[in-house]
């Protein structure tokens, strides 16, 4: 089934390395959710220029703090100066003095430039987005402070990464020890409740059948419950492909830094590898990638695919 938006809404759907950015414009203002990766930053404020048309962009939100999802920040601000930026509020200390290991950049092995925040998009309040009245809900477990909004009107969910059509974002909560896949049920049991006609994802396309997509990451959510070792190999995956992708292309021995230097995919080797090398288990999860089809490797140097 089609989806539909409301009028006014704009998906400018980026991949896996920016995650969507959803433009809102109306009487009331323009509003952009989520402004993707810094290397992809020039390939945002184009989007979103073409987009507007010369009006100026008055509000930006992020869902999260993830760098994906809040790497254009910078460069937004420095483009529309008068320009506010709303965040979730449990990172909003962090950002004031830009701890980039609370804030995940530097265990992530991941790049986000400093930006500035003028207020806290809190939970259980509305907005107005172009001229419409947005619902936020916290929802927690992929990142403990993330926010989705509900439109009531047309039911449009802004999912970010609770809810993808496949699944859900990696939780990583979980990689640092603490207990949050009983986060991630209880905010898809918020997602069931809202009844969304249409959910944005941060990633993928549009989708209308929220029932399905519920039902797929409920199965893998219970998966990763069953069997944590499970959820840690697919967070190291993860977080390997999306080196490679900000990189495209990687000698073995560098990416060999990257993971050593990296905390989170160091820690999980150190948790899911036990036995055996970082380098060994670096290439074999490397291995997994090439046969899959998300990565090549061709003499000592492994290439995004």
């Amino acid at each position: 089934m089609a989806h539909t938006l409301p009028a006014g809404v704009t998906v400018f759907e980026r991949g896996w390395l920016s995650s969507n950015n959803i433009l809102i414009q109306g009487e009331g203002g323009t509003a952009l959710i989520d402004s993707g990766y810094c290397t992809h930053a020039e390939q945002t404020l184009a989007l979103v220029d073409s987009a507007l048309q010369g009006r100026t962009l008055d509000l930006l939100f992020n869902t999260h703090l993830h760098s994906d999802h809040c790497g254009g920040n910078a460069a937004l601000q420095s483009r529309y100066p008068a320009m506010e930026t709303h965040i979730p509020p449990g990172h909003a200390d962090f950002v004031r003095v830009w701890d980039t290991h609370a804030l995940s950049y530097t265990p992530t092995g991941q790049q986000c430039p400093r930006f500035q925040l003028t207020a806290t998009l809190e939970p259980e309040t509305e907005i107005l987005l172009g001229d419409l009245p947005w619902q936020v809900h916290a929802a927690p477990g992929h990142d403990p402070h993330s926010v989705i909004l509900f439109e009531p009107r047309s039911r449009t969910l802004v999912s970010a990464d609770a809810l993808w059509e496949k699944g859900f974002g990696v939780v990583f909560p979980e990689l640092d020890g603490d207990d949050a896949f009983d986060e991630v049920a209880a905010t898809l049991d918020v997602i069931e409740r809202l009844n969304p006609a249409t959910v944005i994802p941060g990633h993928g396309a549009p989708f209308t059948d929220a029932t399905q997509a519920l039902a797929y990451a409920r199965q893998r959510l219970n998966g990763f419950v069953q069997n944590p070792a499970k959820h840690l190999q697919y967070a190291a995956k993860v977080l390997l492909k999306f080196k490679l992708l900000e990189a495209r292309h990687l000698p073995l021995p560098a990416l060999m830094d990257w993971a050593r230097n990296t905390s989170y995919f160091s820690d999980t080797f150190q948790r899911h590898f036990a036995g055996t090398t970082l380098e060994d288990a670096t290439r074999q999860l490397v291995q997994d990638l090439v046969r899959s089809g998300a990565a090549k490797l061709q003499d000592g140097v492994v290439f995004d695919a």
